[in-house]
């Protein structure tokens, strides 16, 4: 944090909260990484340590939200300390909902690799997969850093991965009609492809709420948004 209480024991806490947050942030990117390498590889046996890890997320976030509850009633916080215990709570959220999603590609592997599809189809995927992981790390450091203006730049970049979304949306659309054997593997690519989108999202809120910590602002409801595979309602 960056004042120090006179109770020690208070900055201790907070010290605990923000150290819970980085580890879940570490779990998730770990997660997401392997659910795609297992993904690309048809690695089956690293598809089920993503799933069991997401049991470890889970912990993880229900060890946050009690230090966070238990602080809030012990030490009352005000301003700048409310402001990143409640923004805690809400990181913690989207991570665990990253590592659900992450569980969930993971879940595909074996019906991917149940219908024989070559390992170039994933690719694109893997590609997506290295645009998410680099916005997962860079929120929790620009987080750590305080950096309020690493945050809003972070957010901003959502874009790209909207933009490689609907890349890989039109590129499985292709393989699909070019070859009808492709469709079931296809159709389960696209929907993690969705989920790694989904996943940039909570990112997103990662990023929101962490500038909020930081400067006690919202950033403006408006955010980039180009995901061109749904129609404008």
């Amino acid at each position: 944090m960056d004042s120090q209480h006179t109770v020690r024991s208070f900055d201790e806490d907070l010290a605990h909260v923000d150290r819970l947050i980085r580890e879940m942030s570490e779990l998730a990117g770990a997660m997401v990484a392997s659910a795609t390498g297992s993904l690309v590889g048809s690695d089956n046996a690293l598809a089920q340590r993503v799933i069991a890890d997401d049991k470890a997320m889970d912990a993880r976030q229900r060890a946050l939200d009690e230090s966070a509850i238990a602080l809030i009633a012990k030490r009352q916080p005000v301003a700048q300390d409310l402001r990143a215990v409640v923004g805690a709570i809400r990181m913690a959220a989207d991570l665990e909902r990253i590592g659900d999603l992450a569980k969930n590609i993971a879940k595909r592997v074996a019906a991917v690799g149940e219908g024989g599809t070559p390992r170039n189809l994933a690719h694109s995927i893997e590609a997506m997969s290295k645009l998410v992981l680099e916005q997962i790390r860079g929120a929790i450091e620009a987080y750590v850093a305080r950096d309020a203006g690493a945050l809003e730049r972070l957010r901003d970049r959502d874009e790209d991965i909207d933009i490689k979304y609907t890349s890989v949306f039109r590129e499985l659309l292709t393989y699909m009609m070019e070859d009808p054997r492709n469709i079931t593997a296809c159709t389960h690519l696209l929907f993690c492809a969705k989920n790694l989108e989904r996943i940039g999202d909570h990112v997103t809120n990662i990023a929101e709420n962490a500038y909020y910590v930081v400067t006690g602002a919202l950033l403006p409801l408006a955010r980039p948004k180009r995901d061109e595979t749904t129609p404008a309602a």
